[in-house]
């Protein structure tokens, strides 16, 4: 089993993953202000409320888009389980051919998703990564990483509508009963929710015709098992895609791969 984390800019996933199964997948909180002791006891107490040894961990790896944490969550994972994770970057082997203007600019998290759909879906593909940034990237049918689009997270719009005006409270999501609200709470679910929804159909369409085929479409990310459900293309839902992406990539590196921290 190796240790396989993905640290967002709100919440750090960490998972332990083999061939066979996953074992477990935990969020924790993202905050630039922890030490890596701080992270280190976390990350210990994630393997033992699974009951997982630190022996049992045979390597790690880390895909990062917070780069002032990076070091420090290399350092936590070494006090844990004694194992210097592989950071997911340049120089790193990953199987695609990356067709962008400035292929090191594109966020791990992408080329990981991108990776793991790849190995287990029919191309060409979109996959949606709904955290704090909405992000659907692409893949055509002959394995190319062709880019994708960028957009504000659900929660981020919500933060963003609740705290730039005035008499919008800030509110749990919830899916409404309906799209006409009768009251504000659920005006603001309906616009957020739905919004997001006809938001992603609507790049989908577009996405579909500049690719001139169907494309296979998966998601994944806190947020999306919530919202594409509701869209009306056929999505398929993996909450531990970012994982099996870099389990893949560990082991296309593990042998000479470098920190590149």
């Amino acid at each position: 089993m190796i240790l396989a984390i993905d640290m967002g800019n709100t919440n750090t996933v960490a998972g332990g993953i083999d061939e066979q199964k996953t074992y477990f997948i935990e969020r924790i909180t993202t905050d630039q202000s922890r030490t890596d002791t701080e992270y280190a006891i976390s990350f210990k107490n994630i393997l033992e409320m699974n009951q997982i040894s630190a022996s049992s961990i045979e390597g790690a790896i880390l895909s990062s888009v917070v780069p002032p944490l990076s070091n420090t969550i290399l350092n936590a994972v070494e006090k844990v389980v004694g194992i210097r994770p592989f950071l997911v970057g340049a120089g790193m082997k990953t199987g695609l051919n990356i067709l962008m203007d400035n292929p090191k600019a594109v966020g791990s998290d992408q080329i990981v998703d991108a990776v793991a759909a790849s190995h287990e879906h029919p191309l060409p593909l979109i996959v949606i990564d709904m955290g704090t940034a909405t992000t659907l990237c692409t893949v055509d049918k002959k394995g190319n990483y062709i880019g994708g689009v960028i957009l504000p997270g659900l929660k981020v719009s919500l933060d963003s509508l609740s705290g730039k005006t005035a008499q919008l409270p800030y509110i749990s999501l919830e899916v409404p009963d309906r799209i006409i609200g009768k009251n504000t709470i659920d005006c603001m679910r309906a616009g957020i929710i739905y919004g997001t929804v006809d938001m992603i159909d609507g790049i989908l369409d577009r996405m579909e015709a500049e690719l001139g085929e169907s494309p296979t479409i998966i998601s994944t990310g806190g947020l999306a098992r919530f919202i594409t459900p509701l869209c009306r293309h056929k999505i398929h839902y993996d909450d531990a895609l970012l994982l099996k992406g870099l389990l893949i990539l560990y082991r296309k590196n593990a042998p000479q791969a470098l920190s590149f921290a």
